[in-house]
């Protein structure tokens, strides 16, 4: 007998100490969990097809409810258009007030019983990690949501960041909205231009506009790199797409003790009133590991998300009680960096999950996934890749260390996570709301992340630049894992283990390690088979049909008298009450740099995956469409794609590759593209696209990295025209990134600097022996890049790229220090800092020399960048061109 389970009244305060066995035995919910067996993805005889019914349009009449004219008159909508038209005018209007009657416009609600909504997803977390679907890491918040609802085990993503976060909000494919790739890697056609169309209204506009308070929190990985400045424009920010109220950072992870954080479209600095006193003691280079001593800040920006959403919803609902709400939760865990605080990485320490390495943890999360019966009990798993990640018996003792502590660090931040989302969903329990909630956890935007690579990495902007630190010298940040001085990711061994039962990774969208998450889903007052398990076939783009349906609100003809186009997903509300009901999302494509699958009715078709995700730093496959090895599964018997049988069926094959083509053509997929560091660094709009010289009259700050000066892969000159006060003068005078990379020109004890951080591995310094004098003076730091430049990347080459060059620093034209780099930043420097002028904003390219915010006391006058990118020559266009022929007959 399946029994409901007390819900979060003890969250709080639950012990991380308890196993999830017990967990689930100390609240009565063990039972419940067991009695769901595995039936694999088709359990039942395979029905007769069924038609994906569409979504409702404009079927609902207008309900005006109250005395029509009055102040309290309400009306629902029928959905044709948002904003709806204004009603004639119902009272009367003569020649003075005294004659005339007035009426007022129904205010508008939605239809009644409406449920609030509570939308999370978590970040690069595959189908292992939960506690929920047999993970080791204690996820109490979804199994308690688990127990009390469904629990779903075949929901797709895209398999990357941006685009699966954009399908879900607007319930069409990510390309059908310009997310292809993530908004980083934006390219000039219709499908991969990270602009979401004004025909394609999200999820929050219609919600919003039928009467819904709406809210996003934590991360927007949505907004074009190019829009994401102070200038704007914001109709692509979460305030601009029907969401009135964000708090969160935009782009596609942050610093969790120090974000690029937002209120609506204000930049915020609260961590500034929360200072650490870490301190990393980097003197000795050849410490086998720094000290970090101190205590670390009590501010983190996963527990101030849960503190902003619950005063937010608090707000809300003590201003109107009847209004519904909509709250978008989307925490940056776990995406890297992994930001737990200190108190949540010695608990998890305590528990010595990962002590045996991850073969064996894959091995035991299996065994629990089938105890628990959320994957068929006859699954097998594929090899381990001893090929590309080396077994743990065969690490050296350091490297076991480091590998232990790395995922002790993102067990932490899951569990911690987990913890703060828990009181948001207690918040809603408190304030009378949670029977009517629909709160939907889905684990993960894509599968787990091997972004750190092979070893892991102290700094995840080394991976995005092509730097892969050995293990001796990421050794030296162990004691700064997880705290302000690391910007860390684990080894790709966990991250395979924690897509148990799949293989590969985020990125990977023909391996469903990629691609398929899982997902709880609990609403008392609808849903009433609690800790049920439900195997039909959903993908993210289902949600916002879903949500429509239960909430009676139709999908919109026009917004802002744009006509819409036809939402792509599939309501998956008949599987409430429908355990065995046949699935009705039969077809859906997937494509992500150039890997590519496509689901129909159970058979998967899929490219063979030919590159690791930390490989995005060469050459790319050129015809992705055709150049590759072509896979079969029947998911109907090999529900985790463990048994290719593409040789017993090249008919088939051939017949889902024809539709896999049609699909493409039909969701703006094409042209197919399998580059992926190079798009990063690829030409896009921005604020100085097409500029050489920019000049700046006065201090500012805040400019994000899509619209600051590019100064990688070139040569440029910085001049600084300053007048220095009596007594001297130091400060910032401009810089872009931080800690983790970018570069600064400042004063430091009266003398200037120039400083470029490469990876945090390296620092070159330009630095005049002087301090400047009283009065005015003009300093210049030139450098001259020795590379051909980005240009080589269109012809499928990374040569001109990352090369050295001299650089030389002036003051008043006297050169003062010169200096040659041997190599420079390639690619991209730290996304979550900005273009600074007249001080630093969030961490410093040289913590040794200056803290935050570092102001310029000199009196700043102009300060002017000039840009003189490496044009090709006609010999070398030829010599790449006959490479790139070399390289497409090899592969034929």
């Amino acid at each position: 007998m399946k029994r409901r389970c007390q819900f979060f009244g003890s969250t709080a305060h639950l012990s991380l100490g308890l196993s999830v066995a017990l967990f689930l035995s100390a609240t009565g919910c063990q039972q419940a969990a067991s009695e769901s067996p595995a039936k694999g993805s088709t359990a039942e005889a395979k029905a007769a097809e069924t038609q994906q019914p569409p979504v409702q349009t404009a079927a609902f009449k207008p309900r005006v409810i109250g005395e029509p004219g009055s102040p309290s008159a309400t009306t629902t909508l029928d959905g044709k258009q948002l904003p709806p038209p204004a009603p004639k005018f119902g009272g009367v209007i003569k020649d003075n007030a005294m004659e005339s009657k007035p009426w007022w416009p129904p205010r508008i609600v939605p239809p009644k019983e409406s449920p609030d909504i509570l939308l999370i997803m978590t970040d690069d977390a595959g189908f292992g990690v939960p506690s929920t679907f047999g993970g080791v890491i204690p996820t109490p918040t979804m199994d308690r949501l688990a127990m009390a609802g469904l629990r779903y085990n075949r929901v797709c993503s895209t398999a990357l960041c941006s685009p699966t976060r954009a399908a879900l909000i607007t319930g069409r494919n990510h390309h059908s909205v310009g997310f292809g790739v993530i908004a980083e890697q934006a390219t000039g056609f219709p499908g991969y231009d990270s602009i979401i169309p004004q025909s394609k209204a999200t999820i929050g506009r219609i919600l919003r506009d039928n009467g819904y308070a709406t809210s996003w929190f934590g991360k927007d990985h949505n907004t074009p790199t190019y829009e994401a400045s102070q200038v704007g424009p914001f109709t692509q920010w979460p305030t601009g797409l029907g969401f009135d109220y964000f708090y969160g950072f935009v782009g596609g992870d942050a610093n969790q003790w120090g974000p690029n954080l937002f209120r609506n479209t204000t930049q915020i600095y609260p961590f500034r009133e929360h200072p650490s006193t870490l301190k990393m003691d980097r003197s000795d280079p050849d410490a086998k590991i720094w000290p970090v001593t101190g205590k670390e800040s009590d501010w983190n920006l996963i527990t101030a998300m849960a503190d902003d959403a619950i005063d937010w919803m608090t707000r809300i609902h003590q201003s109107d009680p009847n209004q519904p709400i909509f709250m978008h939760y989307v925490p940056g865990a776990s995406h890297a960096p992994h930001h737990p605080t200190k108190e949540w990485v010695d608990k998890i320490e305590a528990m010595h999950l990962f002590d045996d390495g991850y073969e064996k943890l894959r091995e035991r999360i299996f065994e629990n996934q089938k105890r628990l019966g959320v994957i068929p009990k006859d699954l097998e798993l594929t090899p381990w890749p001893k090929d590309l990640l080396t077994p743990w018996d065969e690490l050296s003792p350091e490297a076991k260390k480091l590998f232990i502590r790395q995922a002790n660090v993102f067990a932490a931040y899951v569990a911690y996570n987990d913890y703060e989302m828990g009181r948001v969903i207690q918040a809603f329990e408190e304030l009378g709301k949670l029977d009517n909630t629909i709160v939907i956890y889905q684990n993960g935007d894509n599968g787990t992340s091997a972004e750190g690579g092979p070893l892991g990495t102290f700094n995840e902007v080394a991976f995005f630049n092509g730097v892969a630190p050995p293990v001796e010298e990421q050794m030296k940040f162990y004691e700064a894992w997880g705290t302000e001085f690391a910007y860390n990711h684990m080894s790709a061994g966990w991250s395979w283990a924690f897509d148990t039962p799949f293989d590969w990774f985020k990125q990977n969208a023909s391996r469903l390690g990629g691609t398929n998450q899982n997902m709880v889903i609990s609403w008392p007052k609808g849903i009433k088979d609690q800790g049920g398990l439900r195997e039909q076939f959903v993908h993210v783009i289902d949600y916002v049909p879903t949500l429509l349906e239960v909430t009676g609100i139709a999908a919109p003809e026009y917004v802002d008298g744009i006509k819409q186009e036809p939402i792509e997903g599939t309501s998956f509300a008949y599987s409430f009450d429908k355990e065995n009901a046949e699935s009705r999302h039969k077809t859906q494509y997937f494509e992500m740099m150039g890997q590519y699958a496509l689901y129909h009715d159970g058979w998967f078709m899929s490219t063979k995956v030919n590159r690791a995700p930390w490989e995005a730093f060469s050459a790319a496959n050129p015809d992705p469409l055709n150049n590759q090895v072509f896979q079969l599964y029947d998911l109907n018997t090999d529900w985790n794609q463990t048994n290719d049988i593409a040789a017993d069926h090249p008919e088939k094959v051939e017949e889902m590759r024809a539709m896999f083509l049609e699909e493409a053509k039909k969701y703006q997929v094409l042209p197919l593209n399998a580059s992926v560091g190079a798009r990063v660094a690829a030409e896009r709009p921005s604020l100085t696209a097409g500029l050489n010289t920019l000049v700046y009259t006065r201090p500012m700050t805040g400019l994000p990295q899509g619209d600051a000066p590019y100064l990688l892969d070139t040569s440029y000159t910085i001049t600084a025209d300053i007048t220095v006060p009596e007594g001297g003068a130091e400060g910032m005078i401009v810089t872009s990134g931080g800690r983790f990379a970018g570069y600064g020109f400042y004063l430091l004890d009266g003398k200037p600097v120039f400083l470029w951080n490469l990876v945090d591995l390296e620092r070159i310094k330009w630095e005049g022996q002087d301090a400047l004098s009283p009065g005015n003076h003009v300093l210049e730091f030139d450098f001259k890049y020795d590379g051909s430049g980005v240009g080589t990347m269109a012809y499928n080459s990374f040569t001109g790229i990352g090369k050295g060059g001299t650089g030389t620093l002036k003051v008043d034209g006297k050169v003062v220090a010169t200096k040659k780099m041997e190599k420079t930043v390639p690619i991209i420097l730290q996304w979550d800092e900005s273009f600074d002028i007249g001080s630093d904003t969030i961490t410093g390219v040289n913590e040794a020399d200056y803290t935050p915010p570092f102001p310029l006391t000199a009196k700043f006058n102009k300060l002017t960048i000039k840009i003189d990118r490496p044009q090709l020559s006609p010999e070398e266009i030829k010599k790449l061109e006959d490479g790139l022929k070399k390289m497409e007959a090899g592969r034929e």
